[in-house]
Formats: C-alpha cells, structure tokens, sequence
C-alpha cells in the first residue's frame, strides 16, 4: 500500500476529530506548496490567504462569503496548527464520547461562523481598531466551541494533567477564556474575540440544547413520582394496620368467652357455632 493509500485509508476509517485534523493538515500542506512554488517564479502569493481567510471589513465578506468558513481551516504557521489540532484532537475525542460525531462537525463549523461574526464585529466597532487592516485565520473559534461545549456538560470531569494532577474541566475553561479576555486589546485581539465568540457558541448550545431539558424534565419527574410512592403506602397501612388490630381483638375475646364457658359449665354446654368456631381457630 503506498503512503497515498494509506493516508486515505486512515481518513475514511477515522473518526470526525482526525478528518478534522487530516483536512486542516492537508490545506496547511497546500499552503506551503503554493507559497514554495509562487516564490520560485517570483510570484505573489499571499492570494491563498485572501481569497480564503476572512477580511476585517463587511464589504469583502459580501464578496466572498464562504470566508466566514473557510478561514477557520487556515493558519498561520506550523506552532500554530500544531497547538490547534493537539487541541482538537484531546478534547474533540472526549467530546463525542457524550455527543454525536455529527454535532462536533455542527460545534466547529458554527463556532467558526460565531467566531468570525465576533471578529467583525470588534474590527469594525471599538476604537483600538480603526485605520487598522488584518484577516483572521485560524481553528481556534471552532476549538473553543468543542472545548466550552463539553465543559458546560460536564463542569465537574477531571483531566489528569503530567505534574500538576487531576483538574477540572471547567477550570481549564475559565484558564482558556481568561486568556482571550486579557487578549482583547493585544496583537492578536481580533483572534481573542474570534475565540470568545466560539466559546459564546457552546455554551449557548449545550445550554439551550433540547435534549438538555428532557434529562431535567425527566429528573423532575422522577423526584414528584418518588414521593406519590411513600405517600400511597403510608395511606392505606393504617387502615390494613387498624382492620387487622380490630379482627384479631374481637376473636381473641370470642376464644376468651368460650374458654371460660367450659371451664364454668363443660364443653357440652357449647352451641354448634360456638364448637365450629372454636374448631375452626384450633386450625390456624
């Protein structure tokens, strides 16, 4: 089987974190070839970047719109796809084991449109950033999508982390947002917003996700239907308790009556529904 093969092998049999991650590898390498050979024929080409990554202004979104998209398969060198995709690759593969492979796919791609609608957003808003021109590339805003997503459902999951231990997840979160925060007004601001508008992303959809409302729904349930239970036998045991009590006091008296009746006058003396029911009770 030849490299080729094989790479294609791995990406059909793998699961939506490594075709992720075989996709952004793949443009990141076509990149690379189209920068190398532009510079042998003395070339631009920066046109890569711009026909695919997403421009600060809205007029170059109308014209090129997939960019919304397109952008968050980008980057901008080799330490930062590798940060991204070792990100990707953890906390992806511990995503779908609660979610759907097909939800990741939805995490990531919208966390990318939410992430470079925030990025327009701080471009073309705040102060710091007028008479300024950039372009946003990067997975991040989708990463951070995943990463916020997961920790919404499961705040209290332990990672273990080499030298340091067991942490949770919501605490590596809050790390992760902190760091956009005191970003914002850094070189890389429009990238930090870019993230924080993932991040806004997975919260909001685990967070007003349906399924979600079914489990508290159902938890409800279970709390009111675990108290009807107690409530319906502690009602009718008295009753079972008190007609019991009632039967056993008033045989015990006949047995009585008809006991001191023979000791008084002899067995002979009984009535014939005297002898059957104390006949009767001698079986029990």
């Amino acid at each position: 089987m030849s490299f080729i093969d094989n790479i294609k092998s791995r990406y059909k049999g793998g699961n939506i974190v490594e075709k992720l991650i075989y996709i952004n590898i793949a443009v990141f390498v076509l990149m690379l070839l189209i920068n190398t050979f532009s510079g042998l024929y003395n070339s631009d080409s920066s046109w890569f970047i711009k026909w695919f990554s997403l421009d600060d202004n809205y007029s170059a979104l109308l014209t090129k719109p997939w960019t919304i998209i397109t952008y968050g398969f980008l980057h901008a060198g080799f330490i930062h796809i590798l940060f991204n995709l070792i990100a990707l690759y953890y906390i992806g593969n511990l995503f779908i084991e609660y979610f759907t492979q097909k939800q990741l796919l939805s995490f990531y791609l919208l966390g990318t449109l939410f992430g470079g609608l925030f990025y327009l957003l701080s471009q073309n808003y705040f102060p710091l950033f007028q008479g300024r021109s950039s372009y946003l590339v990067g997975a991040s805003a989708g990463i951070s999508a995943i990463f916020v997503g997961i920790a919404t459902y499961l705040p209290n999951y332990q990672l273990k982390i080499r030298f340091i231990g067991f942490v949770k997840l919501w605490h590596l979160t809050a790390i992760w947002i902190a760091l956009d925060v005191l970003g914002l007004s850094g070189d890389n601001a429009g990238g930090h917003f870019a993230h924080l508008g993932g991040a806004l992303l997975g919260f909001l959809y685990v967070n007003q996700s349906s399924n979600k409302k079914l489990k508290i729904w159902d938890k409800i349930s279970a709390i009111f239907s675990s108290k009807k239970k107690p409530l319906k036998t502690v009602y009718k045991s008295p009753k079972k308790t008190t007609k019991s009590n009632k039967n056993s006091s008033l045989t015990q008296q006949q047995i009585d009556a008809i006991l001191d009746k023979i000791s008084k006058s002899g067995y002979d003396t009984l009535s014939k529904a005297e002898k059957e029911f104390l006949f009767k009770q001698g079986k029990k």
